[in-house]
């Protein structure tokens, strides 16, 4: 009886996530078509087992990679890929903040099935699950209009913004629902992309020569064929990343492409991965940043990303017999 206790002891104990912690449940809220960021930060996300608990990838589009539908497929894909078959992808929405507020009150209105998944859990799990949004914010505020109960006990962790510049492509997919968090007491932490700067997560990036080969053959190999988006029969996920980095436009010299999402992920998992700093909360507002508020509510900013770190975990991950 002592051997079979200390041997189940042990396989439990084999069976801990990192550290010794529990895992941190998460919802992955996501334009997974739009490039190719979305993508490896899915895969990333999914196959870093011990230290997510990945309740569900919601879905939305923004103006690149077709409608929700495409943004769907794309995503199940990756899900395929790394061999994760009991993930649950729920649909999210095609339209924008403003436009669907209205509608809200009707059963199916555009994102329903997303946006009450996010008010579900986050009324289920509470301050416990992080919603981690990497593309416009339109799921996220809405579940937040359409139940507004959950916004002192939601946890929005968000890639977006090149504040406190201007542009940046979630936000300008959709600013008013950015606006409308801001102006909530929600808990909400910011990832800027800040292109060609050292603070944002565009420093984190691959380089053409060097990506294409490297990730061939990386992460698993199912017995399931996927058709690719740019055509193609995959069954192995790194084959299928790579033949993404072949079919996307790179920047600079040298030839490279950020991983604004991935980041994200890493940073989530590893907090010393980047500098934490507290911030007045914003919005934008004809053409311009204002802050807005003055008491104790502040919004959490990500900056000054370790590249080198997040990229050897990354690679670590999808190709575990390297650690």
């Amino acid at each position: 009886m002592k051997i079979f206790f200390y041997g189940l002891l042990t396989a439990l104990l084999l069976n801990l996530p990192t550290h010794g912690q529990t895992k941190t449940k998460i919802i992955f809220d996501t334009d997974t078509n739009n490039e190719v960021d979305d993508q490896n930060a899915l895969a990333y996300l999914l196959l870093n087992d011990q230290t997510f608990d990945v309740l569900g990838v919601t879905v939305n589009a923004t103006r690149n990679g077709g409608n929700v539908t495409e943004h769907y497929k794309e995503a199940e894909r990756i899900i395929t890929l790394c061999d994760r078959p009991k993930t649950k992808l729920i649909m999210g929405v095609n339209d924008n903040f403003d436009r669907i507020l209205p509608d809200l009150n009707n059963d199916k209105h555009d994102g329903y099935e997303a946006v009450d998944f996010i008010i579900k859990s986050v009324k289920k799990y509470k301050k416990d699950v992080v919603i981690l949004a990497v593309g416009k914010l339109t799921n996220v505020a809405l579940a937040m209009a359409k139940d507004p109960s959950i916004i002192n006990d939601i946890r929005i962790v968000w890639l977006g913004t090149n504040y406190p510049n201007y542009r940046e492509y979630n936000f300008v997919n959709d600013i008013p629902s950015m606006n409308y968090i801001m102006r909530t007491n929600a808990h909400f932490e910011i990832m800027p992309c800040r292109y060609n700067m050292e603070s944002g997560t565009a420093h984190v990036k691959v380089y053409k020569e060097a990506i294409v080969k490297k990730m061939k053959g990386m992460g698993p190999t199912v017995n399931t064929t996927i058709i690719g988006r740019h055509g193609g029969e995959f069954s192995n996920l790194g084959d299928y990343l790579s033949s993404l980095f072949e079919h996307i436009e790179y920047y600079h010299n040298p030839p490279s492409r950020s991983l604004f999402d991935m980041v994200a992920v890493a940073v989530i998992k590893n907090n010393d991965w980047a500098e934490r700093s507290e911030i007045t909360p914003f919005i934008y507002e004809n053409e311009r940043w204002n802050t807005i508020g003055k008491g104790k509510r502040k919004v959490i900013l990500w900056e000054f990303f370790d590249a080198e770190a997040i990229m050897d975990d990354f690679y670590k991950t999808l190709n575990p017999q390297t650690k």
